[in-house]
Formats: C-alpha cells, sequence, structure tokens
C-alpha cells in the first residue's frame, strides 16, 4: 500500500506541474496564425511538459496494480490541485480563497481515501473482460469522432467531449489494471495494452476538442466526473476493490471531498486568464 499510494501521488504531482509547463510552452507562441499549435509544442517548456506527463503516467500505471482504482483516479485528478499551486509560482496567478480551499479539501479527501483503503491488489479480469474493454474503447473512439465533427455547435458541446475525454482516460486506467503483466514480448498480445493506447489518443484528441469548442469549466469538470467515477463503480463492482474493514464510509467522504475539490479548481483555467 505505502508504495502505490507514493506512486499515484507521484503520478499527480508530475501531471500538475506538465500542465504548467505546458501553458508555458504554449504562451511562449504568438497566439494565432499558421501553425502556431504546432511551434507550442517545439518549445522546450512544452517539451518537458511532455517528459513529466509520460513519467507521471508510468507512476499511474504502476500504481494501479498496487492500490485500488478509486484511490488512484482521484489522485490524478488531484493533479488540478498541483496544477494550480505550481501556477501560482511559475504563471504568477493570485489564487483566491476558493482555490485554496478546494486545494485542501483535495488534500483531505485523498488523506481520508489513503486511511480507508483496502488491500493491494483485487481481481484481474479474465480474457472476456479484457475484449469488452478493448470494444468499449473501439465504440467509444467512434462516438467520439460522431460527436466532434456532426455535432459541433450543439449546446454543451464542450461538456459532452469533456465528459468522453474523461471516460476514455477512465478506460484506460481500467485497462492498465486489467493487463496481467508488463513483460515486453507478452504485452503486444493482450487486448487491453491497445486499449490502453487507443483510449489515451482519443482522450486527448476529445479533451483538445472540448476545451476549444467551449468553457474550460464545462470540459474540465464534465472530464473529472468521466474519469473518476466510472473507474471506481468498476473497480469496486467488478474487480474486487475494497476498503479497510468499517472504513468504506470514510473512504466515500474522502473521494466525494477529492472529487469536490477536484470540480471547484476545474473552474482555475478560465480564472487563470483573468488574474494572470
Amino acid at each position: 500500500m505505502p508504495l502505490g499510494l507514493l506512486l499515484a501521488l507521484c503520478a499527480s504531482v508530475l501531471m500538475g506541474t506538465a500542465t504548467v509547463f505546458q501553458a508555458l510552452g504554449a504562451r511562449a507562441v504568438a497566439a494565432g496564425g499558421p501553425g502556431a499549435a504546432v511551434r507550442a509544442t517545439w518549445q522546450w517548456p512544452f517539451l518537458v511538459g511532455i517528459a513529466l506527463d509520460t513519467l507521471g503516467f508510468v507512476c499511474q500505471l504502476v500504481s494501479l496494480r498496487l492500490v485500488p482504482l478509486f484511490l488512484v483516479e482521484a489522485a490524478v485528478a488531484g493533479s488540478l490541485a498541483v496544477t494550480a499551486v505550481v501556477a501560482a509560482g511559475l504563471l504568477r496567478v493570485r489564487l483566491r480563497r476558493m482555490e485554496w480551499a478546494a486545494v485542501g479539501a483535495v488534500c483531505c479527501g485523498l488523506a481520508l481515501m489513503a486511511i480507508a483503503a483496502g488491500r493491494e491488489t483485487g481481481g484481474d479480469g479474465d480474457d472476456t473482460m479484457r475484449l469488452v474493454v478493448l470494444a468499449g474503447s473501439v465504440g467509444l473512439a467512434v462516438l467520439g469522432w460522431a460527436v466532434s465533427t456532426r455535432f459541433v455547435g450543439v449546446r454543451q458541446h464542450a461538456a459532452v467531449l469533456g465528459g468522453m475525454a474523461g471516460v476514455s482516460f477512465g478506460l484506460v486506467a481500467v485497462a492498465a489494471r486489467l493487463l496481467p503483466g508488463l513483460t515486453v514480448p507478452g504485452i503486444f498480445a493482450e487486448p487491453v495494452a491497445y486499449a490502453v493506447v487507443l483510449s489515451g489518443l482519443c482522450g486527448y484528441l476529445l479533451l483538445i476538442g472540448a476545451l476549444q469548442s467551449g468553457a474550460v469549466t464545462a470540459a474540465t469538470a464534465a472530464m473529472v466526473i468521466g474519469q473518476t467515477v466510472g473507474p471506481a463503480v468498476f473497480g469496486i463492482v467488478w474487480l474486487g476493490d475494497t476498503t479497510r474493514h468499517g472504513l468504506a464510509p470514510l473512504a466515500a467522504a474522502g473521494f466525494a471531498l477529492s472529487i469536490a475539490g477536484a470540480l471547484a479548481l476545474a473552474r482555475f483555467g478560465e480564472a487563470e486568464q483573468y488574474t494572470a
């Protein structure tokens, strides 16, 4: 449990910090104009952000095999708190009392879940479950393409795409948990390995579309819900994730508190535009 929790927190810190460096890279390029987005990806802060995101994903991948899904996904959602704190220093963003309270809520919620989380490993599923997850990844990718291309301009488009991005990221976590092993030769024969790649790519594309089509708040809040609730339920119902005896209410309270804090911080991306 201590190692899995530490890795989950490392994933949160790395991913949250990566967001700030990617923002620095984007700011280094003038907005608009041909190829602005591509040029931003070649700025050194953006490259640092990609490297941190990659390290964070590795930590998340290993932690998923050591602690319950609900704890890992809540920690990843808590990366919004890390983004807010790091942005306050590097981007000189002024955090208001509400943002600091939300950061505290995320930290307290994660602490409660760490206390209540049960056994280090639950079930790993079976071949049928792995095929179902892969099929779900393919189906979600097709649905995401349809929604992003055929319903542009529809009200709540950003929230829908953000929620679908969150579900895709949640499928990444579920698929990673279902991997029976991480050996290089054998992983290419596992259906869920392809689900990890497909859902991860689909999630990023859907999130980009969501952020481009509407409010950051709506997109990010929907993503947080989609990314955390589904995997948590899946882990408890189908993979046997548990809490310590008698501490299920404490884990539920911690989960709710951390997600509420993350949702409160979801509007931070918009607030930053005015306070930076």
